[in-house]
């Protein structure tokens, strides 16, 4: 007798439902909607926005469905619409009220789709697949990076570091230290000098090459880059400058963004379902500095705004603090900060600790010697304006590690780390391929893509029912599940479909086919070799397990090797094709057998089976 145990027939049933559940919100669509998030890294948008984009929207008579708050590393909010219209009126009336100045916008208002799906289930993660580039639409840039803009920005922080050196080691130099080309060249009196600069040096520097050459005045030291550090600072350029866009581009509510390096010095940003050029555009391409300044003492706090600033400060009258008068000239900027974490002062009041490289501790201990008492500030800079993050007194001559304290709460704490810590692009980029994919081609990829995979699924599915009749139809029966559990695992994985991804279904659905034609072949020759029906179904199932195994698990290998080594589209038929290997195997041995066992399970004296002609071999 074929019969599964009730664990057994319960774990297929319990999958499948889970199969259906997880695949439904596919058919759902999208509805259009808006996103409100910040145009600036120190203001973050909370829940008192939803009441702010209720009031203007209602008091430009614009209908919405939901308005919902969206927490996170990068919050926002999102409001709902029933059709683009609506969506674009809403876009222009957020537009003027939330950002009255269009010089200084304070909140990025962009297009977005939102799923249809309840809530109730989203709540459980169920979820539709992201669509790709080449299904969704959206914008593809091809940007790189400025490597003359690396080894510049190294060579000038070579040049004070040497500077620092020396004036540490009390080795007097003749003139100043200066680049030449792509050296750093420092000139000395003494030839001993040169040497003890060089042995000096270099012990704090092992990225550098140095060597003293005798001159008709003396000596002059060179020193370069070796060509291992300067590929390793362009490799760890293009990383930041990755990392930089990657938290950029969540301001646009890109449903899974592409950003990956292409080539030594590129990197490809695809940005499914923004239509919006100019915006996307201007979002990546934010620089955002962070300086260390002192406050100008000379100018009474609170007479900022009558009194008459100094040629050397300026007046900044955005930020907490603000209006101050600073000194024009940075005590460090951004790029000296190697970390910052909110913490808790001696009292345990909010606070944040900064860590700093050797020579931006060096830095700030030599322009805090004689300002113990004196108040510094930390400004932000984004598109050339400035902003007062936080005001704070110098209790202490600074170094590497210092405290900002008075902080106020515990939330401008973590504010003020996670802005030190951001940073800005290492290296300047510029785009030099741009493409907009429609939405309608996206759609029409779709409909090829959903078209190819079900008339290869309608051709298999008459061909095995014409060549094996009932057991036909449990393969195909088996083959459908397949792909339903493949949809409903890439959902609950919110993984990204692509064309490479189609392709992979239709790939799978080759194979999970081919799995079942070993089994009911296998069945066959039982039959022929004088079986009855139910030793021939445990024979076949049983015998053709081994050779199914081997050919998946071949297969299965191959499609690592692509996810683990592949990158863009390959790795996108990689995910589909692995996962689609293991569902197979579950449909095609499992749900397969499982189908024959209701079918035929039941009948005790069972002569004959529907699967085919069974030729047996003559008697003579």
């Amino acid at each position: 007798m074929n019969r599964y145990p009730l664990w057994k027939n319960l774990m297929i049933i319990i999958v499948v439902i889970l199969g259906i559940f997880y695949t439904i919100p596919n058919f759902f669509g999208e509805s259009p909607a808006v996103q409100i998030s910040s145009a600036k890294v120190s203001l973050k948008v909370d829940m008192s926005m939803v009441d702010q984009a209720q009031k203007s929207l209602q008091s430009a008579q614009i209908p919405y469905s939901i308005v919902q708050y969206e927490a996170g590393a990068n919050p926002s909010v999102r409001v709902r619409f029933n059709d683009t219209d609506a969506q674009f009126r809403a876009r222009l009336a957020l537009e003027k009220s939330l950002n009255p100045d269009p010089a200084d916008p304070q909140f990025i208002i962009a297009f977005n789709l939102l799923s249809n799906t309840p809530n109730w289930m989203q709540s459980m993660s169920a979820l539709p697949m992201y669509l790709g580039l080449d299904l969704r639409g959206g914008v593809h840039f091809l940007m790189q990076v400025n490597m003359q803009g690396v080894l510049e920005k190294r060579l000038n922080g070579t040049v004070a570091q040497v500077r620092g050196v020396l004036r540490e080691a009390n080795l007097r130099y003749d003139g100043l230290v200066s680049r030449v080309d792509k050296t750093v060249e420092v000139r000395f009196r003494d030839a001993t000098v040169a040497a003890a600069a060089v042995a000096k040096v270099l012990s704090q520097n092992t990225d550098l090459e140095g060597q003293a050459i005798a001159t008709p005045d003396g000596a002059k030291v060179v020193f370069t880059l070796k060509a291992q550090a300067l590929i390793a600072s362009q490799a760890d350029s293009v990383k930041q400058n990755i990392a930089t866009l990657s938290k950029r581009v969540n301001e646009l509510g890109v449903a899974e963004p592409v950003i990956q390096q292409q080539a030594a010095d590129r990197i490809v940003v695809q940005l499914p379902g923004v239509q919006d050029v100019g915006r996307a555009k201007d979002i990546i391409g934010r620089t955002a500095t962070l300086e260390v300044r002192m406050v100008d003492e000379s100018i009474a706090r609170g007479s900022e705004l009558t009194a008459s600033i100094p040629a050397d400060s300026e007046l900044f009258k955005i930020g907490r603090d603000a209006p101050v008068v600073l000194k024009k000239e940075p005590i460090i900027t951004g790029d000296y900060i190697s970390n910052a974490s909110a913490t808790f002062d001696q009292n345990q009041n909010p606070a944040v600790s900064i860590d700093l490289n050797g020579e931006g501790g060096r830095k700030m201990r030599d322009a805090t010697r004689d300002k113990v008492g004196k108040s510094m500030s930390i400004v932000l800079f984004e598109k050339g304006k400035g902003e007062v993050l936080t005001v704070a007194t110098i209790r202490d001559v600074l170094g590497a590690r210092f405290q900002i304290t008075g902080m106020g709460s515990a939330g401008a704490s973590n504010d003020l780390a996670l802005l030190l810590r951001a940073g800005s692009l290492a290296a300047p980029m510029e785009i030099i391929e741009e493409r907009t994919v429609g939405p309608q081609l996206g759609v029409e990829n779709i409909k090829k893509g959903f078209n190819s995979t079900l008339y290869g699924f309608i051709a298999v599915a008459v061909f095995m029912i014409l060549y094996y009749l009932l057991f036909g139809v449990f393969s195909v029966l088996a083959l459908g599940v397949n792909l339903l559990l493949l949809v409903g695992v890439l959902s609950l994985l919110q993984a990204t479909l692509t064309l490479p991804g189609f392709a992979a279904m239709a790939l799978v659905l080759g194979m999970a086919i081919d799995s079942n034609v070993l089994i009911n072949e296998r069945v066959r020759e039982e039959l022929r070799a004088g079986l009855a029906p139910h030793a021939a179904i445990t024979a076949g199932f049983e015998r053709a397990w081994a050779t199914i195994l081997d050919s998946n698990i071949t297969t299965l290998i191959a499609g690592l090797a692509l996810l683990t080594f592949g990158s863009g589209a390959v790795r996108g038929f990689a995910v589909v094709h692995t996962i689609g290997i293991l569902t197979s195997i579950f449909s095609s041995v499992l749900v397969s057998r499982g189908l024959v066992n209701f079918w035929y399970g039941s009948q005790k004296k069972l002569t004959k089976i529907s699967i085919g002609q069974v030729w047996r071999p003559s008697s003579k």
